[in-house]
């Protein structure tokens, strides 16, 4: 009986130079001011180089998405900890995380759907 061999899962090959956007990672805290009280403030949690690419209008329609919100995917080196609660700000603009994927499950590279948040 003939053996079938196990298929290689590749690993793409980053290309670094792609990651020019430096991005701020950002999430909820509460902490307690000087008087004792508490406050709720973003605090920024990791800044992370980044490839940054807009997602066509077939890929948001096909995602059963509003047609008329700006959605963006940030493709970035692996990182731990990150999720949806979170937020990304980008040359002052803030992006609402709305999922992080692991691509290929290979723990190399996280693509990470946002949009941008409305005033």
């Amino acid at each position: 009986m003939k053996r079938i061999p196990k298929p290689i899962v590749e690993q793409q090959k980053l290309n670094s130079g792609e990651m020019r956007n430096k991005i701020e990672i950002q999430e909820f805290v509460e902490t307690v001011n000087e008087n004792g009280y508490p406050v709720e403030d973003w605090q920024t949690k990791c800044k992370l180089w980044a490839k940054i690419k807009t997602v066509k209008g077939s890929e948001v329609i096909k995602a059963a998405a509003e047609v008329n919100t700006e959605t963006y995917r940030f493709i970035v080196r692996h990182v731990d900890g990150l999720n949806a609660k979170q937020r990304i700000v980008f040359k002052g603009r803030i992006y609402d995380i709305q999922a992080v994927l692991n691509d290929d499950e290979l723990h190399n590279t996280l693509t990470i759907i946002a949009v941008v948040r409305k005033p």
